[in-house]
């Protein structure tokens, strides 16, 4: 009672509580957005160990990022943020588990009787459980991987939920990166959480006999995230470099998680070789650059040493031959090609026609068409690019009639270059390579 006589009296016994000045919440709320940023897909992974569900072990991590928005401006950021993170989805991931009584179905693999030992269990304990059933790579993050890149899923939605998960964007973010409605990208991620829930996908790294088909699709998405930022399929901007940093990130955790897998490294580096590239694929006014054209004093000399030495691992790990690797080999060609002139374009050739037998497919027979011209003459590479004219895959590819423009310009065959180049444009949907092909037509004339 005198304590609260005093505080009704206005004594000083209990001191006035200061707001915190908004520049130190605005700091907090940048830390927490960059932790989580950094730590979303290991604690989204350490949560769906326990509850084997993607879904829900987001949105328990999703209630630890509000704790942290609510505590953290108040008590500052812990020395180990990530830690905090994840103990405290882990401590939720409990609490659910309790209420709904899932243990023993979560763990009947096991044969723990969780049911029964009801408020007994620790957060030791189910730690110790979930490494009891660990696989031969056993890393909670890699498991995350291959579970949201899950072939069950559409391309779409691969790509969505791996960019949601461990890539660490907002919903928004990823609409905005593929100029998609937010919603429908939303309506991607659902369905894609319960198309992996109903064909109950187990949350596990596949065994090393069915490793391979899933690795394949793993790697893929992670390329087509890359791609996508590399040369935007649509919209105003060249490119998006957000998308490679992403796909970048998560090439290297895959190199860490999966060391022995000579593919992955192989990926890691055509993705580091092509990354490098970025500051020299525009101008100041934002205009694309081709590849003969950029200065090469603006390629990131960092990016292209770690290519050359992912290319590496991947050699010496027996892996030369795959698909990956052999697209490392044609972007190191150019790497080390001091200028565009001194570029090795009969090794290019003679690559692409290797990656034409390991990897047959419409495009990479364009490629060597490129490479073909450049190495032995413009009317050999026309000859490879006229014979897939009647592909269908081809029929709406803007790059045919792009490299058919330039080997016809060669050529000297300007009208025809003109019609080309002027076709193409009509078929891309992203605005700056309208006009760097309408730019090439006018230049025809």
């Amino acid at each position: 009672m005198l304590g609260l006589s005093a505080h009704r009296s206005g004594a000083a016994a209990i001191p006035a509580i200061r707001p915190r000045p908004m520049a130190t919440l605005e700091a907090t709320h940048r830390a927490i957005d960059a932790v989580w940023r950094i730590e979303s897909a290991k604690v989204i992974a350490g949560v769906a160990r326990m509850v084997r569900d993607i879904g829900l072990a987001e949105e328990l991590a999703q209630d630890a990022l509000v704790a942290a928005l609510e505590h953290w401006p108040g008590e500052g950021v812990p020395d180990n943020p990530g830690a905090w993170l994840m103990r405290t989805a882990k401590n939720r991931a409990l609490d659910r588990l309790r209420q709904e009584r899932l243990h023993a179905s979560k763990h009947e693999e096991l044969g723990a009787d969780m049911e029964a030992l009801g408020a007994h269990v620790t957060p030791d304990f189910v730690d110790a459980l979930a490494e009891a059933s660990e696989d031969d790579i056993g890393d909670d993050l890699l498991r995350l991987i291959f579970t949201a890149c899950h072939p069950v899923l559409p391309t779409e939605g691969r790509v969505a939920l791996t960019l949601r998960l461990i890539g660490g964007l907002a919903t928004d973010e990823i609409a905005r990166a593929f100029l998609v409605p937010e919603a429908t990208l939303a309506q991607r991620i659902v369905r894609a959480k319960r198309s992996l829930a109903a064909a109950k996908v187990p949350f596990e790294v596949p065994a090393a006999s069915a490793r391979a088909p899933r690795l394949a699709s793993v790697l893929e998405v992670i390329y087509l995230v890359f791609n996508e930022g590399y040369s935007a399929t649509a919209g105003d901007d060249w490119m998006r470099p957000q998308l490679c940093d992403e796909a970048l990130r998560l090439g290297r955790i895959l190199g860490g998680l999966a060391p022995e897998e000579s593919e992955v490294h192989g990926l890691v580096a055509l993705m580091e070789i092509q990354a490098s590239r970025i500051p020299a694929r525009s101008d100041a006014q934002g205009r694309p650059v081709l590849l003969l054209e950029q200065d090469r004093a603006r390629w990131d000399p960092l990016l292209v040493r770690r290519g050359l030495v992912a290319l590496a691992r991947c050699e010496v790990l027996g892996g030369g031959r795959g698909p990956y690797a052999l697209q490392a080999a044609l972007a190191a060609c150019h790497a080390r090609a001091r200028s565009a002139g001194d570029t090795d374009w009969a090794r290019i050739a003679a690559l692409y026609a290797t990656l034409a037998e390991v990897a047959p497919s419409p495009v990479v027979e364009l490629n060597r068409a490129v490479a073909v011209g450049m190495a032995f003459g413009a009317e050999a590479g026309l000859a490879i690019v006229d014979a897939l004219r009647d592909e269908p895959a081809m029929a709406n590819y803007h790059l045919l009639p792009t490299v058919r423009g330039d080997l016809l310009a060669r050529l000297g065959r300007a009208s025809e270059a003109r019609r080309e180049f002027e076709r193409a444009a009509t078929m891309t949907r992203n605005v700056a390579e309208q006009r760097l092909l309408r730019a090439r037509a006018a230049s025809c004339a």
